[in-house]
């Protein structure tokens, strides 16, 4: 067993986190039908969880995580070098 202390970069496992979440979000909605591209903007714009299906718990999913949190991970993942 290691006794080395490990660190975790919180920011990184919040982006995990959203990643994966958006990930279901979008193939329940396309399942149904959606374009998961206008109904995810139009949530994260407004606020309305009407936006999305709860087909798959998929309101449940998005509703849980920060809007903030979302545009936040969004920008790092494109602006990272």
């Amino acid at each position: 067993m290691s006794s080395e202390t490990r660190t975790f970069d919180v920011e990184e496992v919040n982006d995990v986190l959203i990643e994966k979440t958006i990930k279901e979000v979008c193939a329940a909605l396309e399942e149904i039908g959606y374009n998961p591209i206008n109904q995810l903007v139009g949530y994260i714009m407004s606020g309305d969880p009407g936006y999305i299906s709860s087909h798959k718990e998929s309101r449940k999913k998005i509703t849980s995580l920060d809007r903030t949190k979302i545009i936040e991970s969004l920008v790092r993942k494109y602006t990272k070098k």
